[in-house]
């Protein structure tokens, strides 16, 4: 058992080093893009249940 996940942690390094990290600059574009998203789509959620909430008071008056 400790040898077959000794040998699954060896190949799990030999396979990151594989792996093609971003440089600071992309991961930093990354994340600004993803946050500018998100902080879009919670105000466009939040108008759209504001505008909802509104139409059904409305409605129930």
């Amino acid at each position: 058992m400790v040898g077959k996940f000794s040998k699954f942690l060896k190949e799990v390094k030999l396979e990151l080093k594989k792996v093609s990290w971003p440089s600071k600059n992309e991961l930093i574009g990354a994340t600004v893009v993803t946050f500018i998203f998100v902080a879009f789509l919670a105000i466009y959620i939040g108008v759209i249940d504001f505008l909802l909430s509104r139409l059904m008071t409305f409605l129930l008056k």
